[in-house]
């Protein structure tokens, strides 16, 4: 009797565990191993959260052991460290794992280079960053605040500019609501002389327009140089900080560099339409580990990374049938700038593109949407 297909499936975040959903709804029967480093999940989204307190890292740490039960999944406690053998051999830092398929999907990796970045604090690498920004905050008496993003020139895509802009709002709707705005000068930096264009026409002025409001000051279009333990150095001047976010843009995972792997420019996994990766048959990527035909202004954010799962998927179920089948996505941006208080809905399609401005129901949709999300994993 000839034994199921084995899929693996690399990593743990939404990408990864989308893909876990849409392979056991289509196949109930297929093997599923994931491999990852925790057997937990971690709701990025919401460590904007964390500073002001409205989110402890309990309440966005998900144990999976109970989803992986209800899903059938084998679990491998490992850090991923190659591919050999075309894909079929997944090394990692507790022996080899073979498969019949593999999904790709261990997220991007910060672009540290630029010098003096120890200096500054990077948010979206977990809820660590978030806590340690939480506590620098608590401690100041006031003083100065620089946040900012980059991209990676190689790579358009690969750019996460969306959370420092929440950052930037809930802190100064933070500081207000403590009383000690005043005590703050807080500053938002890009070398990009309109930040956040991808988000679609009118939102960057938006954007800026809300800044001055809130008496944020911006240093935009000048090429970063260093940053120092109080300040960021540009080629346009300098920013006075006493404490630095700064979000540099996305590349590949170091493992990358050791497997059998087609690169883009930028370092990220080169993946078609339908989310295979080229002349790796049967080796599938989604989310921020891929680098995937479309516009771009194609986020990197979990919303695509579902799609992309949703369209890999299938496409891995037919190939393993022998069948055909060419799923693909749509490049979707949706998401809900949120400012502690209220937020801003940001859509945009290649065919359609609106904003909704700042509305206190848009804040608790986006904690309505965590509630649900998490409730289906716990």
């Amino acid at each position: 009797m000839q034994s199921s297909p084995h899929i693996c499936v690399l990593g743990t975040g939404f990408g990864a565990l989308a893909t876990v959903r849409a392979l056991r709804k289509q196949d109930p029967n297929v093997a599923i191993t994931v491999i990852a480093a925790r057997p937990e999940f971690h709701y990025l989204p919401s460590i904007i959260w964390i500073p002001s307190g409205l989110r402890r890292a309990q309440d966005l740490v998900v144990p999976l052991a109970p989803f992986f039960e209800r899903m059938g999944v084998r679990y491998v406690k490992a850090d991923v460290t190659g591919l050999s053998d075309g894909g079929r051999t997944v090394l990692t830092s507790a022996g080899e794992v073979r498969n019949d398929a593999l999904v790709i999907a261990t997220g991007g990796r910060f672009i540290r280079k630029l010098p003096g970045i120890e200096h500054a604090i990077t948010p979206c690498e977990g809820i660590a960053a978030a806590e340690q920004i939480r506590d620098r905050v608590r401690a100041m008496a006031g003083g100065s605040i620089a946040l900012g993003f980059a991209g990676n020139p190689q790579e358009p895509q690969s750019m996460r500019g969306g959370p420092i802009f929440e950052f930037l709002f809930g802190l100064d709707a933070q500081l207000r609501r403590e009383g000690r705005r005043d005590k703050f000068e807080l500053t938002f930096f890009s070398p990009a002389a309109e930040p956040g264009a991808r988000l679609g026409p009118g939102v960057v002025q938006h954007l800026l327009a809300e800044m001055a409001r809130r008496g944020i000051h911006t240093h935009l279009g000048h090429p970063l140089v260093r940053l120092e333990s109080d300040k960021v150095v540009t080629q346009g001047g300098e920013i006075a900080s006493d404490l630095t976010l700064f979000m540099p843009g996305l590349t590949g995972n170091l493992w990358f560099d050791n497997a059998p792997l087609l690169r883009s420019p930028g370092g990220l996994v080169q993946a078609d339409a339908h989310c295979r990766v080229p002349g790796l048959p049967g080796v599938y990527v989604v989310g921020d580990s891929g680098s995937f035909p479309g516009p771009e202004w194609m986020p990197k954010q979990a919303h695509m990374a579902e799609l992309q799962a949703k369209a890999a998927a299938p496409n891995l179920l037919a190939d393993l049938r022998g069948d055909v089948c060419n799923a693909t996505f749509e490049a979707e941006l949706a998401c809900i700038v949120d400012a502690l208080d209220s937020g801003t809905l940001v859509y945009r399609t290649p065919t359609r593109h609106f904003m909704l401005p700042p509305l206190r129901a848009l804040h608790w949709a986006k904690r309505a949407f965590e509630w649900n999300y998490l409730r289906q994993l716990r």
